[in-house]
């Protein structure tokens, strides 16, 4: 039973099942769901504008699998060190276990900035405009695993009063208390990348040496963790 609307007063009630639904013993969640829709989006947008910001499109197909593999592993791995990795190594399957949820953004930022330079050097190629654009890629992808992020609850802000607090229902949800509005931290997330997207956007057109959107990007990153 999943339910998402206005039950507490000045609140707002989300009583989802984080799990989206089940396959055999195979539990798929809308976290999951909403990191392979945030993929598909963001590198159908930047191949669209990859050549406009100097990077070579072959090179980018090439390396699309390459840092989408690595940018998985690298969010799962450090998510599962943050998490208290003794757990994981009694139970080593729930380690590669993404469908069920647990990354860290910072992680797979990590991970794909090493592959960049790594592909970059083997291909004999400036790996500058490919940060450029994997930037945008990575503002877009972000804003569609916070929705997933809102449908767990996990990433919630101090319990509040004001009227767009959440409160979760579910009794499967991440969040500490259910019926207790939180700060949607998640959803203000997803505003600052939209304000972070049009930042990116205005860097690219104003200043058009490569590098500046990723410097941009890293820059406006930083500021929207606080």
């Amino acid at each position: 039973m999943t339910s998402l609307g206005l039950a507490q007063p000045l609140s707002i009630t989300i009583g989802i099942d984080p799990v989206a639904f089940s396959i055999g013993g195979l539990e798929v969640h809308w976290y999951g769901i909403m990191y392979v829709v945030g993929i598909s989006i963001a590198a159908w947008v930047v191949t669209k504008i990859a050549g406009r910001m100097g990077a070579d499109l072959d090179a980018l197909w090439d390396l699309f699998p390459i840092a989408i593999f690595t940018g998985l592993a690298g969010g799962r791995l450090y998510f599962v060190v943050q998490d208290g990795i003794t757990d994981y190594l009694k139970h080593p399957g729930d380690i590669v276990a993404v469908w069920d949820g647990g990354m860290a953004f910072f992680g797979a930022i990590m991970a794909v900035v090493a592959t960049i330079f790594v592909f970059a050097r083997v291909r004999g190629i400036s790996p500058w405009p490919l940060f450029d654009v994997i930037s945008v890629f990575a503002v877009i992808g972000q804003m569609f695993g916070r929705i997933g992020n809102i449908v767990n609850g996990d990433v919630i802000g101090a319990e509040t009063s004001v009227p767009w607090g959440t409160a979760y229902t579910h009794p499967d949800s991440f969040a500490p208390l259910l019926n207790v509005p939180y700060h949607p931290a998640a959803a203000y997330s997803i505003l600052a990348n939209v304000v972070l997207l049009g930042v990116l956007y205005f860097a690219w057109r104003r200043y058009r040496y490569t590098g500046v959107t990723f410097g941009t990007y890293l820059i406006g990153y930083s500021v929207t963790q606080f």
